[in-house]
């Protein structure tokens, strides 16, 4: 990494220069080729999959996606004259919209039912020639365009389904600048210097932007969803900026300790710089971890936020080390050039807060990882009641065309009409057929249901169709209630003694089996990211207790940023005031994702927390000092990037999107718990605790592990000072 780093150094007009042309080559080649974001996804073995399999097989024409067009007379009836013409001509002309494969009006006699009893409401149902991943979201918005056009003032027009929300989804914000901003303010109050406020924004900046290119190029070879690069700047970005904290905390400290400025930006790559990359390949392993899930929804977000991380890590070892070499010492403040030239060098973890509250927790180790656990404990209560599933479009902005369609539809005929179920029978005798009408009568009959639909069955036919209309929304724990009671009582009732085959489908079942799938994969998934993050932290650390406390340090912050998550989300507190929709389940992928992000962003916080009291450990032997010299050099530098990551993931909750909102307030509230308390107090409590038992490893297992060291082998001990054979100050 030295050899790296001084190359870096003196070449630092050829590295700006490449990392420019290689920012404007894959930006040209982005823009030329345009993006091919792909939403699909596949539950293979689940019944959703199954009815929509045989849907596609026996009615190819009528298994695209379908959506609807919802109106709304605000005086006399949908059935009035100049409503009707309006309407039809509208139906008319979307029938003949590219894409569009027919389209069911109210009213003709098979839609007569999608009138509302008094009148005012009503509802066309508009099939494509695909699924949503299929289609061509340009002749989709010529769809809604066309709708729209129908509107008068007093004729409500709204447009609803998948196909819809994913043409009008809101662009996105403003979330990245208005977190570089924040982390622009704790730069400079953390460093006092313009200059070295910079540096960290640009590196950031510029491997996101190249990262955020290369993701472009990269969905034309592999699925990945649209919102994936909005996930991995959000990572990005905070990773980005995180990791040239530290390295030029490290190289402002080795100018104050009196190294050149050559040799400062060396050492700081040589010993944080081993950091990043090792912090970036955990952050990448827990991401690609994703891959065992067998999702190509969420590979496809594991390998883009992956490819970003790469490019922050690689900006961080190679850009950050060449502005280093341009700006020199003015990464210092005037006021610390001043003194360092009166006073002449000191070691920055001998003074200050920071060293201080290290000789409280060392003093103290057994009551503050008690007040640690208690708040930790707290916090994660609500994660026992976690429940997820797929919110519905009732959250939606209020002014969004689908969330006025969401209210129109549950207005007129009930919150189960937005998300119905579909029951798929196999018709495999003729006896089959009067188990179908046995199982119409039988789903009538069973609470939680508002209607159900029998589609004719002409004599002959191998599949039944019946739509079920659940009296709950989609989102509604009583709709996946009841599609459980269906799939497990009444549907097999029916089917015992015949050869009927019945499978529960549509939309709304789809986002329950996606639930229960990645329910059943999780455990799969966490042990794989544990079991990783541990073999790494003990090679790295020749440790046993290290990498246990550190995936404990980890399960502990996930339970109780899953409690944060379940107590807005899901019990709706202060739902209202962040416009964030309506109470209702956790999207059923996010703890996956989570986990993933979590365990990665924890380990940066552990291994530079860790690496720092090992490489004292190593010099003097002494845990006490190394655990207190450790927390004491790194606690201002990793506070300071735990505050940025809080406030760029905090502004990712103002997307307007839910989703993103989840993930906003998940992961910065996750960050919050890891730094300012696990690492801050519970992390060194324990290790003061454990005493030189954090260093102890089996001498086979140390012989049979290869050598991986984050911190560099020569590094040079420094004297111990006397004001470091003090006991801490006392504080209050």
């Amino acid at each position: 990494m030295a050899g790296l780093a001084r190359w870096c150094y003196q070449h630092r007009i050829v590295v700006v220069v490449l990392w420019v042309v290689g920012l404007l080559g894959l930006g040209a080649a982005g823009t030329a080729a345009g993006n091919a974001y792909n939403d699909s996804f596949a539950l293979p073995g689940t019944e959703s999959t199954k009815a929509l399999d045989l849907l596609q097989k026996a009615f190819p024409d009528a298994a695209g996606e379908s959506d609807t067009i919802v109106w709304h007379a605000k005086s006399g009836s949908v059935k009035d004259a100049d409503v009707t013409d309006r309407i039809n001509g509208m139906l008319k002309a979307v029938s003949n919209a590219p894409s569009v494969a027919s389209v069911t009006s109210p009213y003709t006699p098979e839609g007569a039912a999608q009138i509302s009893k008094d009148g005012t409401i009503a509802y066309a149902t508009v099939t494509f020639t695909g699924q949503l991943d299929d289609l061509n979201l340009d002749d989709v918005d010529k769809v809604i365009q066309t709708a729209e056009k129908a509107r008068t003032d007093g004729l409500d027009v709204e447009l609803g389904g998948n196909a819809i929300q994913q043409v009008n989804q809101a662009p996105p914000g403003s979330s990245e600048a208005y977190g570089i901003a924040a982390a622009a303010v704790i730069l400079l109050i953390a460093f006092g210097s313009l200059l070295a406020m910079v540096i960290p924004l640009i590196t950031a900046v510029l491997a996101l932007a190249v990262g955020t290119s290369s993701i472009i190029l990269l969905s034309h070879v592999m699925t990945i969803g649209t919102i994936a690069p909005t996930v991995a700047a959000l990572i990005g970005l905070g990773v980005g900026i995180d990791y040239a904290l530290f390295v030029v905390t490290r190289h402002r400290n080795g100018l104050m300790a009196g190294l050149s400025v050559e040799e400062s930006a060396v050492r700081a790559l040589n010993t944080s710089g081993r950091a990043v990359v090792f912090a970036g390949i955990t952050v990448c392993i827990a991401l690609l971890g994703m891959l065992v899930l067998g999702l190509t929804f969420l590979t496809g977000i594991g390998v883009a936020a992956s490819v970003v991380v790469l490019f922050s890590v690689a900006s961080a070892i190679t850009l950050l080390p060449a502005l280093l070499g341009f700006f020199g010492t003015r990464v210092l403040s005037r006021r610390e050039r001043k003194r360092l030239a009166a006073e002449g060098p000191y070691e920055a973890h001998t003074r200050g807060f920071w060293a201080r509250w290290a000789g409280i927790v060392q003093r103290r180790p057994r009551m503050l990882a008690g007040i640690a656990i208690l708040l930790i404990a707290v916090l994660s209560i609500p994660t026992l009641s976690l429940r997820l599933g797929s919110s519905d479009q009732g959250n939606d902005p209020a002014d969004s065309t689908t969330r006025k369609a969401y209210d129109l539809l549950a207005d007129g005929f009930g919150p189960g009409s937005n998300g119905p179920l579909q029951l798929v029978a196999e018709l495999k005798s003729p006896g089959d057929t009067a188990a179908l009408n046995e199982l119409v009568q039988r789903v009538q009959d069973e609470k939680g249901v508002a209607a159900v639909v029998a589609l004719p069955t002409p004599p002959g036919a191998d599949l039944g169709i019946v739509q079920v209309i659940p009296t709950t929304s989609p989102q509604s724990e009583e709709t996946s209630n009841l599609i459980k009671h269906l799939r497990e009582d009444v549907v097999p009732d029916v089917e015992q003694g015949n050869t009927i085959q019945v499978y529960v489908g549509g939309s709304t079942a789809i986002f329950d089996d996606f639930a229960d799938v990645l329910t059943g994969k999780l455990p799969l998934f966490l042990g794989v990211i544990i079991a990783l993050g541990f073999l790494l932290l003990m090679v790295a650390f020749r440790s046993l207790l290290v990498p246990l406390t550190a995936a404990i340090m980890n399960v502990l912050a996930a339970a109780a940023s899953f409690g944060v998550i379940v107590a807005v989300f899901q019990w709706g507190w202060g739902a209202d005031a962040l416009n964030i929709g309506a109470a209702g389940p956790v999207e059923a992928f996010l703890p996956v994702m989570m986990l993933a992000i979590l365990f990665g962003l924890s380990m940066d916080y552990q291994v530079f927390l860790v690496s720092r009291m090992h490489e004292e450990w190593v010099h003097t032997g002494d845990n006490r000092r190394a655990v207190t010299v450790g927390q004491a050099s790194t606690g201002r530098v990793i506070t300071a990037a735990a505050t940025i990551m809080i406030f760029v993931f905090g502004a990712f909750i103002f997307e307007g999107q839910r989703v993103i909102a989840e993930f906003g307030i998940g992961l910065s509230s996750a960050v919050f718990i890891d730094a300012f308390i696990l690492r801050t107090l519970l992390v060194p409590a324990l290790m003061h605790w454990f005493g030189a038992g954090n260093w102890w490893i089996p001498k086979w297992l140390d012989r049979w592990l290869p050598h991986l060291t984050v911190e560099p082998a020569d590094e040079p001990v420094q004297p111990e000072r006397p004001e470091e054979q003090r006991e801490p100050v006392p504080v209050g």
